[in-house]
This record gives structure tokens, C-alpha cells and sequence, in this order.
């Protein structure tokens, strides 16, 4: 068994903690020249000058980008966002409450989707251009054409409406307060993710698993007399995934900060419903937070996929 290096490991976790200043810096950037001023959605349309003034030096919104900058991001550091404005409480808790919500979602998703369509997709690729294969791709056609609120829309009058009426249609209950009640409000929000990314992941494999099993230290492995699992299953498949891989942690990040239109459907009380409330209640602090805490969520399941290349392919590993 062979041991990932220290030395790829650390170069991958520096570059992560670049990326992540600099996706800082835009983000503050960003949030400061949009229109609108912090210290008025405090104080209201109707303060006056005096008071404006008062407040921003108070806030420190008075002094160069470069300071604003630098005490926002020593608050970050030290794990301070600072207060959601049209709120009045403390940032951390609340995003803390969201993010484990959306959490929750992308766990489910993203384990149903890897169990269901890596498999799926590998089958298609060995019964290539066959009726199995048709069929299956036709279904991904459909998963991918079709929108997400129209699938949401689809599974909550099927299952949630005169049908069936098995699942509630909006909502939210705590896991830790009733485990049983907290999975039926999840089915259907999980339901939709699947059915919407499991065509993805599906074709990618697809694809890839076809173009490995064409290559030709596959033939030369069947030619030396390797049974057809083993050439199949730990040869191909395993160069097969890397591409995979990378739609995976994608999906992930999109499961935690852009899956807004599952969450207004269902009402679930995620990390995209907070970045649109913070946008259309322009609160500035609430914004950067929701959005840094979404980077920060990327680039943690990137710098993971990178490390499940090197295990993946030991080329990558010993580079």
C-alpha cells in the first residue's frame, strides 16, 4: 500500500489557501462598490447626514479599502463575521444553522448519486450502443432537459399531493429533534438533486469508461491474460473516475451554495435561500459571509478531489 506524500499534500493545501485570499479580496471588492450604503440600511432612508457620517466612522467605513479589508479579514480569521444587518444578531450561528442544512441535502445527494450513477454509467459503457444503453442515456437526456423546478414541481404533485401523499411539500424539522419526521422532509429536496445531477455524473463516466476501454494498455492487459473483471474494474475504471472526480466536487459545492431554486421550492431553510435574502435586503456583512463560506465549501471539496486523484492515479501522487 502506498503512502499520498506530505510534500503534494502541503503544495495542494498552500495553493487552496491562496486561492481562497484571493477569492476574498473579490469578494470584498465586490460587496464595497455595489450601490447602496451599509450605514443607511442601518439607520433607514430617512437619517440624516449628521447621523450617516456618525455611523460610518463608527463601522470604520470612512477609511481606505485596504483597512476596511484588513479588519474584515482578521474578524474572518478569528471566526467574526460580524452582525447581519436587517437581522441585528450575530452572522455565525446563523450561517452555521444553514450551511449544516444544506449540508444535510448535499450528504444524501451526492452518496445516492455516486451509488447509482457510477454504476450505471460504467454499464452503459460495456453494453455500448445496446437497448440498455439507449435507454439509459435517453433518461439522462431527460434528467438534464428537464428543469430543476419543474422536476420539484413533478414529485411534490405526485408525492406529495392527491396521488400519493406520502412526503411533505415544505418545511423543515431538525434531525436531532425527530429523525424520522426530518428524512421525510428531506426525500423530496434529495429526490429532485438526484434526479438532476445523476445524469451528469452517468454520462461522464460513460464517456470516459468507453475512450479508457479503447486504449491500448487495456489491450495489451487483456492480451497478457487478465480476466475481464480485473481489466474492467482496476484498470479502466479507476482512470475512468478522474474526470469524475472533478464533476463530483463540483457538484458539491453547487449542492451547498447554488441549489436556491430547490430550497425556494421546498422552503428549506439552506445556505442559498441566506444569499438571496442577503441580496435582496442588501446586507452587506450577510453577503460576504454567505459568499466566502461558499468558496471556502469549493475550494475544500477541490483541494479533496485532488488528493483523491493522487490515490487514484499514484502518477499524480509521485509527481
Amino acid at each position: 500500500m502506498t503512502v499520498m506524500s506530505p510534500v503534494y499534500i502541503l503544495k495542494r493545501f498552500c495553493f487552496m489557501l491562496m486561492t481562497l485570499f484571493c477569492i476574498s479580496i473579490i469578494i470584498f471588492f465586490v460587496t464595497m462598490i455595489l450601490p447602496g450604503n451599509v450605514a443607511q440600511v442601518i439607520l433607514g432612508e430617512f437619517a440624516t447626514d449628521d447621523a450617516l457620517h456618525a455611523l460610518e466612522e463608527q463601522l470604520g467605513l470612512n477609511l481606505p479599502f485596504y483597512e476596511q479589508y484588513g479588519r474584515w479579514i482578521w474578524g474572518v480569521l478569528h471566526g467574526d463575521f460580524g452582525k447581519a444587518l436587517s437581522m441585528d444578531q450575530p452572522i455565525v450561528p446563523l450561517l452555521l444553522f444553514r450551511l449544516k442544512n444544506s449540508a444535510v441535502l448535499a450528504f444524501f445527494s451526492i452518496i445516492i448519486v455516486t451509488f447509482i450513477a457510477i454504476p450505471l454509467g460504467v454499464y452503459a459503457a460495456l453494453h455500448r450502443n445496446k437497448f440498455s444503453d439507449r435507454a439509459i442515456q435517453v433518461g439522462s437526456y431527460i434528467g438534464i432537459s428537464v428543469p430543476e423546478f419543474a422536476t420539484a414541481s413533478l414529485l411534490i404533485i405526485f408525492f406529495a399531493g392527491p396521488v400519493f401523499n406520502i412526503f411533505p411539500s415544505t418545511g423543515y424539522v431538525s434531525i436531532f429533534d425527530d429523525p424520522l419526521r426530518a428524512l421525510m422532509h428531506i426525500v423530496l429536496p434529495v429526490m429532485t438533486l438526484v434526479i438532476v445531477l445523476i445524469a451528469h455524473i452517468m454520462r461522464q463516466t460513460r464517456s470516459e469508461m468507453i475512450q479508457v476501454m479503447q486504449s491500448d494498455y487495456i489491450r495489451s492487459a487483456r492480451l497478457r491474460g487478465l480476466s475481464y473483471h480485473m481489466v474492467v474494474y482496476k484498470h479502466a475504471l479507476r482512470n475512468a473516475l478522474m474526470p469524475t472526480i472533478t464533476v463530483l466536487a463540483l457538484d458539491v459545492g453547487y449542492l451547498i451554495g447554488s441549489v436556491v431554486v430547490i430550497e425556494e421550492v421546498f422552503a428549506y431553510p439552506g445556505i442559498g435561500r441566506l444569499l438571496v435574502y442577503a441580496v435582496t435586503s442588501r446586507d452587506v456583512p450577510l453577503l460576504q459571509a454567505t459568499v466566502l463560506t461558499v468558496a471556502c465549501v469549493y475550494c475544500l471539496v477541490n483541494f479533496l478531489a485532488d488528493l483523491a486523484y493522487g490515490w487514484v492515479n499514484p502518477r499524480i501522487r509521485y509527481k
